[in-house]
């Protein structure tokens, strides 16, 4: 893959508390986020003209799946075709625990591998829950921002209405980063339209 402003992989949360429609909702929200010609524009005003993007899917241990690889982002064509691909995939881990460290290990393993070269790299975590299950998140979190990885969040307060404090101090943290919310799963599309403008619009900044 040729060079790009960043490598954004999208970690979501597919543990027993995500049931089937709130899955369709989060897959859907993020594809027209990927649509909206702002996002397109953020993802393309940096020095080199384009971002990738991967998604990966989480629950329990062991339960962790690559949905989408990673896909360069660099026109309204690219956005369609990524925007397809994630609003098209399928539940794939079993329903389990809400183990967000066992997550934020296999997308850092993923940015690992990322198959070109990035100015900067960042790991979004979505999720309705607290970590129950496996590593903990906390020192995931401080391995990736000693590799340089901002990692950001986006708590959904459905079940938890403390949950955005539990992102705050266990999961965020780098450069830049920040964590937010949303009050349920049909918010879920604004969230991440306003989360990724900020995420791939600091290219232009970095």
């Amino acid at each position: 893959m040729q060079p790009v402003d960043v490598a954004l992989c999208l970690a979501m949360d597919v543990s027993a508390s995500v049931d089937f429609e709130e899955f369709a909702l989060m897959a859907g929200g993020t594809a027209a986020a990927i649509r909206d010609p702002l996002v397109v524009q953020a993802a393309t005003s940096g020095p080199r003209g384009a971002c990738a993007v991967a998604l990966l899917l989480w629950s329990g241990v062991g339960a962790q799946d690559v949905a989408v690889g990673w896909t360069r982002l660099d026109g309204p064509e690219a956005a369609e075709a990524l925007a397809e691909a994630i609003g098209n995939t399928p539940r794939l881990p079993a329903p389990g625990a809400t183990a967000i460290g066992e997550g934020m290990a296999a997308a850092l393993a993923l940015i690992g591998n990322f198959p070109g070269e990035a100015r900067r790299h960042v790991l979004d975590v979505s999720g309705d829950g607290r970590h129950n299950q496996g590593r903990p998140p906390g020192p995931v979190r401080d391995l990736a921002v000693a590799a340089g990885i901002t990692v950001n969040g986006l708590a959904i307060l459905n079940e938890e209405p403390e949950l955005l404090a539990h992102y705050a101090a266990e999961v965020i943290g780098g450069p830049g980063s920040f964590a937010m919310d949303c009050a349920d799963y049909p918010d879920f599309q604004d969230a991440i339209l306003r989360k990724l403008r900020r995420e791939l619009g600091g290219a232009l900044i970095a």
